[in-house]
């Protein structure tokens, strides 16, 4: 069984605050390479991995629906805020860097 992913708006603009933050850092033609992997990495991992094995995530609420995937991404990662809205689609909901102290 697949199921479905969409991003939420919200998570689409986490997604471009997270680029935004690494442009700003970036000072070298290879890290803004690696600011646009980055991001690809997350769309990717998202499509991927929540279309086959949604429930193989940890739970992030007491509603057993919404679950975290992580995401390795160089030294550190990002985690994906999701959630299971059907039989055949999950939504990510935000997405932050790992050393984030909470979703925005």
């Amino acid at each position: 069984m697949s199921f479905s992913v969409e991003l939420a708006p919200a998570a689409e603009a986490d997604l471009e605050r997270l680029f935004d933050f690494l442009l700003e850092r970036a000072e070298t033609g290879e890290a803004l390479e690696e600011a646009q992997q980055a991001i690809v990495a997350i769309r990717a991992a998202a499509q991927h991995r929540l279309a086959i094995t949604p429930f193989s995530f940890r739970k992030a609420a007491r509603n057993p629906a919404q679950r975290e995937l992580i995401i390795p991404f160089g030294n550190t990662g990002y985690v994906a805020l999701y959630e299971i809205v059907s039989t055949t689609k999950v939504v990510v909901l935000a997405v932050r860097h790992q050393r984030e102290e909470d979703y925005h």
